[in-house]
């Protein structure tokens, strides 16, 4: 099975594309039976309202885990297996827009921030975050972390004291971009022309103990194909990546947007038999110390059904948008090369 990388660069009015074919890369499968370990669960804990959706949230600091669901956040004890606080989360957002299953504070995001749990929630069409202290919830100002409704789009990555989301700024499910909503850094966004209806799968951030400057964040998701062609999948897999220390651009030139902003289109299948899987479902990264050694699982389905998981090693992702050859392009590359960390330096610049 083969995968490869096509690379895009949004830059003002034009685009560059980089391409690579990516060979002698590992296949997942297995000719062995696959085995299963299971347990029996004697006890459990039951919901007292059925519930559409649920989040979930282990700190890694202790063994408490929390759950969130409609106007609640359980925290549990898993040591004693037991429920130690019962959360309420009433909405305040409620208005005449709000019917039925909307009117409820579904909570839709449950992460660790500033030594703080911070949890969102749709609150009734009008999306809303607390920090969960002893004396009770605390509303935050930010928006665009959360979804208006639980079955939006989205997602959230806290990472080197940063905060990270793509939730809708419509209530329509629109505006859906990768931003850098709070932390230590100056709050960036995407151009709305970078990605066409996409749907974010999942972002990481890579370390690199003796180079932190140069950490890149990576964004997996899939997004609209612009090739109407009756025969072509209606979706195309994506990564893209930014770095971390990207403050945006001057007053002038790319304000609060990311200058580092690259993506690639990622490819699973078959191409000696045409067949390839398209729709990206899923994603796991394994971190390694070295972070050349770093994995990337990615869960793939196709418009027949079947599904594969290919994995990407870190070294392969970087070499692509480092070394590829820009395709249409036939002049010198751009120096400092477009994408590089160099260019959060260069552009942030003010």
């Amino acid at each position: 099975m083969t995968r490869f990388l096509v690379l895009y660069y949004h830059f003002l009015p034009f685009t560059l594309v980089l391409g690579a074919d990516l060979k002698e890369t590992p296949i997942l499968g297995s000719q062995n039976i696959p085995r299963l370990l299971t347990e029996e669960i004697t006890d459990g804990f039951k919901y007292q309202v059925q519930q559409n959706h649920s989040v979930f949230f282990k700190d890694e600091d202790s063994e408490d885990l929390y759950v969130g669901g409609s106007d609640f956040v359980y925290k549990f004890d898993m040591d004693h297996l037991q429920l130690i606080e019962n959360i309420t989360l009433n909405p305040t957002g409620q208005d005449h827009q709000c019917i039925q299953e909307s009117c409820q504070n579904v909570v839709t995001v449950i992460e660790k921030f500033n030594d703080n749990l911070l949890v969102c929630a749709a609150n009734g069409l009008k999306p809303q975050c607390w920090d969960l202290s002893p004396s009770g919830p605390i509303p935050r100002k930010e928006s665009g972390i959360s979804p208006f409704i639980y079955s939006q789009n989205s997602l959230t990555l806290v990472a080197d004291g940063d905060l990270y989301a793509a939730a809708p700024l419509g209530d329509d499910g629109g505006f859906l971009q990768f931003r850098r909503i709070a932390g230590n850094r100056t709050n960036v966004w995407m151009h709305d022309s970078w990605v066409s209806d996409p749907t974010f799968i999942s972002a990481s951030l890579v370390k690199r103990t003796n180079d932190p400057d140069n950490e890149k964040m990576y964004i997996f998701f899939r997004e609209r194909n612009s090739d109407h062609n009756p025969e072509a999948d209606p979706w195309i897999s994506r990564i893209a990546r930014v770095c971390k220390v990207d403050e945006g651009g001057s007053k002038r030139f790319f304000q609060n947007k990311w200058t580092s902003f690259l993506k690639a289109r990622l490819v699973c299948g078959f191409p000696e038999e045409s067949l390839y899987f398209n729709r990206l479902q899923d994603i796991y990264v394994l971190h390694a110390e070295n972070w050349h050694e770093t994995r990337v699982y990615a869960l793939f389905t196709s418009s027949w059904n079947s599904t594969a998981v290919c994995i990407y090693s870190m070294e392969m992702i970087e070499n692509v948008f480092e070394n590829s050859s820009f395709r249409g392009y036939e002049k010198d590359v751009p120096q400092p090369r477009p994408g590089t960390v160099r260019i959060c330096f260069y552009f942030g610049v003010t």
